[in-house]
């Protein structure tokens, strides 16, 4: 197997890695079947100019503990980890270095769905942490745009590739999954964050 090296993206604030072979293609989609059999997948519902929006886009929401991640005005109680997301955590902790106790997970049916300009800056979750996002089944594009400069990134993320965005990156920088008409595939995301101490809900 050919191995390609991990692409940097340092620039105005930014700090991201993309490590396109982080997983075996194979593993990474028995990962992705395992998931979409073993999660309690929910539509996300949204407000948007003042209106309830419930998308095609299915998530999931586990970690260590019945955390409450709230946006959008909606709360989301973290469900506890499965075998296989706990196995793909933990390549993500030795591969980074760093400890993650949530995941928020995507599943994006083919390309008519996506994911509009945002940052994953919410209050909830670690000032400036580590954000390290897994893609299983198909290949989508993933861009960047800082929030006041005209800097824009374009990254492919592949079947089973792992991004690390990490430092200010939040703070500086917008980032979306643009919808594609020639996508016909399936795609799971998987973002292991740092859910900040002292916020914590704990469910019934």
């Amino acid at each position: 197997m050919l191995f390609q090296e991990p692409i940097e993206f340092r620039t105005a604030g930014a700090n991201v890695i993309y490590y396109p072979d982080f997983l075996d293609p194979h593993k990474a989609l028995d990962f992705f079947e395992k998931l979409e059999n073993e999660l309690n997948w929910q539509p996300d519902t949204l407000k948007i100019f003042g209106k309830t929006i419930t998308t095609a886009r299915l998530y999931a929401w586990h970690g260590d503990e019945a955390f409450d991640y709230a946006y959008s005005g909606k709360s989301r109680i973290a469900e506890h980890w499965t075998g296989t997301l706990l196995e793909i955590k933990k390549a993500v902790e030795e591969k980074t270095g760093v400890s993650f106790n949530c995941c928020l997970l995507n599943h994006y049916a083919d390309g008519s769905q996506g994911m509009s300009w945002h940052s994953d800056d919410e209050k909830v979750m670690q000032e400036n942490g580590v954000i390290a996002s897994v893609s299983l089944g198909a290949a989508r594009i993933f861009e960047f745009k800082h929030k006041t400069l005209d800097i824009r990134q374009k990254i492919l993320l592949e079947n089973g590739s792992l991004l690390v965005m990490q430092g200010e990156t939040q703070k500086h920088y917008l980032h979306q999954l643009p919808k594609s008409t020639k996508v016909q595939e399936a795609r799971i995301n998987l973002t292991f964050r740092r859910f900040a101490e002292g916020d914590k809900h704990h469910g019934n």
